[in-house]
């Protein structure tokens, strides 16, 4: 399996003992002062090359950390429930002037509780899409239910949604029964209501015993206003279930990987509930779920993603979306959680998840699920596998886990921490450019055309990830990158994320 360019750890020319070049060392006994003094010298060397606008930007670029997020406490929830194919996420996504809930013209693309943020007139609620509800569901379509119950259990208020068009039906009938258990606020809606020809199905739904039904057309976004008006009037300032999370909102975590690796069993089991449809059949999830998560003592924002079975442009209908979703998701996130499966070879799909996470410029954390199942002769195979085909991700904390028992998922928060503390570390300037000096003396670059090129300066412009862009004299060869790379990497502890290495190169400015 090919290795990627950008991470493998090439360029062992150049770091010939390096072992013994205590650069290290050298940097730890250098005080800030001096190497503050370092770097300003270098930097007013700068002063004699040309050097572009967008120059002037990234040297002057500030790196002072953001002040930790107050907790606030988290908005009121307000569930979608009803029978497949009512037009439940049509009405989510009107709701929230979005596309984000899987539409498709087939019940059941929805299985999970789908949570999205959402505002009306200024104010700020959760909103939960659900698979369709059926009393009498069983295998898969049981749990769908019951995952929609769950979510009445957790709301403040509960949308209803039953065809205008049909009127109620049984189904509809033991959903009412269900809610009035509930005792929570409950809105009904008459969706796919177009013309006023309509309206008699709708008035005989005040049959049901739920008050006004709203006629709405989630296709087209009227009467929609109607009921978010009634719905955010009922419902509490803060959520009954939510507690406190951090106003910025919880570090949020992408729990990727291939098809029935264990990711919704993963997330159920920190979530201490059933949190996520599970079924033997790949690809139960479809929609990106999110879920807070207490963890290591902090709350998470965990997104249990649709399983990634076909390359982008082999899906097709709902499978197309979800995939685009799921690479939504992990650009949403903060850290990425790639679940394998240890009893299975890692495979090209698990590298290419992999990849698209490294890719997006999120942390990284290698979650190896089943470690339980694991005997002798495969774990010597799967060490090789690691080594062969995940190389380029050497810097990625490892966790074994499993699912199915919950055995070390306690160090999974140590390692989200570790991962997402590099991915925005910076390096002082002075630092940096001290570090680069000594590697250059240890290591000089290789005269290329009876030329050397020489680094002038450099910067971190920006962290989550670390960018590093270096002021050179002409281009650095690829495997003089990568060691500058992998040494920065070890010096200043970038394990848990990407980073990417830049050149500028400028020319002296030509004497008048």
């Amino acid at each position: 399996m090919a290795r990627h360019d950008a991470d493998t750890p090439d360029g062992e020319d150049y770091a010939v003992g390096h072992e013994d070049d205590q650069i290290a060392e050298r940097l730890a006994a250098m005080s800030d002062e001096e190497a503050d003094a370092r770097a300003q010298a270098l930097r007013s060397g700068l002063d004699d090359y040309e050097l572009e606008d967008e120059d002037a930007l990234l040297l002057d670029a500030d790196g002072e950390p953001l002040d930790a997020p107050a907790h606030v406490a988290a908005p009121p929830v307000l569930a979608i429930i009803g029978r497949p194919n009512v037009g439940k996420s049509t009405l989510v996504n009107r709701i929230t002037r979005s596309r984000e809930a899987v539409v498709e013209d087939v019940p059941g693309v929805t299985r999970d509780r789908v949570s999205y943020d959402a505002e009306w007139n200024g104010t700020d609620f959760t909103i939960v899409d659900t698979g369709g509800w059926e009393k009498d569901a069983r295998g898969i379509h049981r749990r769908v239910a019951d995952q929609a119950e769950l979510a009445v259990d957790e709301a403040d208020a509960v949308v209803f949604v039953v065809d205008g068009t049909v009127g109620a039906t049984a189904v509809d009938e033991a959903v009412v029964r269900m809610l009035r258990r509930k005792k929570k606020p409950v809105f009904l809606v008459a969706n796919k209501v177009d013309s006023e020809a309509q309206m008699i199905e709708v008035h005989a739904l005040w049959n049901l015993g739920l008050g006004r039904p709203y006629p709405v057309s989630a296709v087209h976004g009227t009467g929609t206003g109607d009921v978010l008006d009634a719905a955010v009037e009922a419902m509490p300032e803060t959520a009954q279930h939510g507690g406190l999370v951090p106003s910025g909102g919880p570090r949020r975590v992408a729990l990727v990987g291939r098809p029935n690796v264990g990711k919704s069993s993963m997330l159920n089991k920190l979530a201490g509930s059933d949190r996520v449809v599970v079924d033997p059949v790949a690809g139960t999830t479809i929609d990106p779920v999110d879920e807070h998560i207490e963890l290591g003592g902090e709350t998470w924002r965990f997104v249990d993603t649709a399983g990634i079975r076909r390359r982008q442009h082999m899906a097709s209908g709902s499978e197309y979306y979800a995939m685009l979703r799921t690479q939504r998701a992990v650009d949403k996130a903060e850290v990425a959680v790639a679940l394998l499966s240890v009893d299975e070879p890692i495979s090209e799909q698990d590298v290419r998840i992999i990849q698209m996470a490294v890719d997006s410029g999120r942390a990284l954390v290698l979650a190896y699920n089943k470690w339980d199942l694991l005997d002798d002769e495969r774990r010597y195979y799967l060490e090789r596998e690691v080594k062969r085909d995940l190389g380029h991700v050497t810097w990625a904390p490892r966790v074994n886990v499993s699912a199915r028992t919950g055995w070390h998922k306690d160090k999974l928060a140590p390692a989200l921490k570790r991962s997402l503390d590099n991915w925005e570390r910076r390096v002082p300037t002075g630092k940096l450019n001290a570090f680069l000096g000594e590697i250059v003396a240890a290591h000089p670059h290789p005269v290329r055309g009876g030329k050397q090129p020489r680094i002038l300066f450099a910067t971190q412009p920006s962290s989550r990830p670390p960018k590093f862009v270096l002021f050179t004299t002409g281009f650095l060869d690829a495997g003089y990158r990568r060691f500058i790379q992998r040494r920065l990497r070890e010096t200043f502890d970038f394990s848990g994320t990407p980073i990417e290495v830049s050149m500028r190169v400028r020319e002296r400015r030509r004497k008048k």
